[in-house]
């Protein structure tokens, strides 16, 4: 086996980190060539993929079985295929997992939602992954090769939650009537990605999410319990001081379904709330 990846962030390091010795050789991308150089470890080759390509992508693509992309789109379109689509199309690849967001569904009013629910991108960054994801679909059915879309909602796990940003003196309770989050352990996001890899399903867009949306302020007010400390106060989100694309998100509410990666894609989910994840995260360290 061997794997290819596009994007090699917080998530896709995990994956690395946690399951990449079943999939080795592993080459993925970053950048900048600075940043390749300190992220190349004995588990991965990291090459740079931005204003310079590094030859090694293309030849690690010949020979690749499995493509993780986790690069996002801008207004020119989809980067790796940009470059690559007709070497990926030529290859010997045999399954492509494309990491998407659940910000493609836009606003729906705190309705529930499920994969059948029509998308209504509400800005422009999200209009750019839903039209990448299509085109990967469409990749992956040319090359009868399963691409599978996971649609992720807010990613947390090891660094980046409620209980670091407390210790770090960032968190804060904002608060908007009515609105909820959904959110995803990175630790199931690899569950769900080797599933992709491993299983005979047909390609298709998957909702990666926990069980239950919740609102941002009880997350961080549960985080606060288990340090024993106050939380902080709440500020009504009219008063918040958020940047454009924070404001952005607290522009769109839905409740999305995980139905379908549950019962049809067979994830069992390690951490289905935010307070398991919390307990956890708590129990080996974090925030303190």
């Amino acid at each position: 086996m061997s794997l290819v990846i596009f994007g090699y962030g917080y998530t896709s390091q995990h994956f690395v980190r946690t399951q990449g010795a079943r999939y080795a050789p592993v080459l993925a991308t970053v950048r900048d060539p600075a940043r390749a150089a300190q992220l190349t470890s004995e588990d991965c080759d990291v090459v740079a993929f931005g204003e310079t390509i590094d030859e090694r992508i293309g030849l690690a693509l010949d020979h690749a079985r499995h493509l993780l992309v986790s690069a996002p789109p801008d207004e020119s379109g989809d980067p790796v295929l940009t470059r690559f689509a007709e070497r990926i199309a030529q290859s010997k690849i045999k399954r492509i997992v494309y990491l998407s967001t659940v910000g493609v569904y836009g606003d729906h009013g705190g309705a529930w939602i499920d994969e059948a629910t029509p998308c209504v991108p509400s800005n422009a960054r999200s209009r750019w992954r839903l039209a990448a994801e299509e085109a990967w679909l469409q990749l992956g059915a040319r090359m009868n090769a399963p691409a599978h879309v996971l649609r992720l909602s807010g990613i947390y796990g090891p660094g980046r939650n409620a209980l670091a940003n407390l210790r770090a003196g960032t968190a804060k309770r904002i608060v908007k009537q009515g609105q909820v989050f959904n959110r995803i352990h990175v630790e199931d996001i690899g569950c769900a990605i080797a599933v992709c890899f491993d299983s005979g399903l047909a390609g298709r867009i998957w909702n990666v999410t926990d069980d239950e949306p919740a609102p941002p302020q009880d997350v961080v007010t549960g985080a606060a319990a288990l340090l024993g400390v106050a939380p902080p106060p709440e500020i009504a989100f009219e008063e918040a001081n958020l940047s454009p694309m924070a404001r952005s998100f607290y522009g769109e509410c839905k409740r999305v379904s995980n139905r379908a990666m549950r019962r049809e894609l067979g994830v069992t989910l390690a951490y289905p709330t935010w307070r398991e994840a919390l307990r956890a995260l708590h129990e080996s360290g974090e925030g303190r």
